[in-house]
């Protein structure tokens, strides 16, 4: 029972655990940015490296990148120069999206840099065995606290999401109002202008004595 019982645990926490982890091209003098959007508070880390398109020898020179992952508000909170892999972590200040910018060197003639980028954020940012070995507590209960810790995760992004939706619903009424206040404005002038040209046209036709 407690076998099945702890294998539920572990599915449910591998269901719920989300990482992003990609790999992709980038040539020469061109800039690729991704962005994770990251509640406050929420522990983050990443880790990336160019692959070597000779393996068993150097990484050349031409496959070193520049790497900045930057707040919503412009913070820098990771900078590489002309490196060839690295990690970062940090702890959310702000709720938003923050931005990793990964940018291939100058070189001619051009190249194409393969990079393979992991990123995790909440729950899955965990080093849960060192969490066990510190705390020393048995394989159940840090299954039970890796779910805890999901679905506290999930609560907070679902509280995340519906303030989201209250600010847009505040921005269509607000964009609405505008919209109408603009519409009655356009009707207003039109017909103004009908107005007076129909009263231009009176007026010649009472000139020439049409009227």
């Amino acid at each position: 029972m407690a076998k099945s019982n702890l294998l539920m645990i572990t599915t449910l926490g591998l269901i719920l655990t989300i990482v992003e982890s990609m790999r992709f091209d980038l040539q020469s003098g061109h800039t690729k940015c991704i962005s994770e959007d990251i509640n406050s508070s929420a522990i983050t880390v990443g880790r990336y490296n160019a692959v070597n398109p000779n393996e068993g020898f150097p990484l050349p020179d031409t496959h070193k990148i520049n790497v900045r992952v930057t707040s919503p508000y412009g913070n820098n909170y990771h900078h590489g120069d002309q490196v060839d892999s690295g990690n970062f972590a940090f702890t959310a200040a702000e709720a938003g999206d923050y931005t990793t910018c990964f940018t291939a060197l100058e070189h001619k003639p051009e190249t194409t840099v393969a990079i393979e980028f992991e990123w995790k954020t909440g729950v899955a940012a965990k080093d849960w065995s060192k969490i066990a070995k510190k705390e020393k507590v048995e394989v159940m209960e840090i299954e039970l606290k890796k779910l805890l810790d999901t679905v506290t995760s999930i609560n907070e992004e679902m509280f995340h999401l519906r303030v989201r939706e209250e600010e847009m619903q505040q921005l269509n009424q607000s964009t609405n109002s505008k919209m109408a206040g603009l519409s009655f404005l356009s009707i207003v002038v039109c017909l103004s202008v009908a107005g007076l040209q129909l009263w231009h046209l009176k007026s010649h036709f009472e000139r020439k004595k049409l009227l």
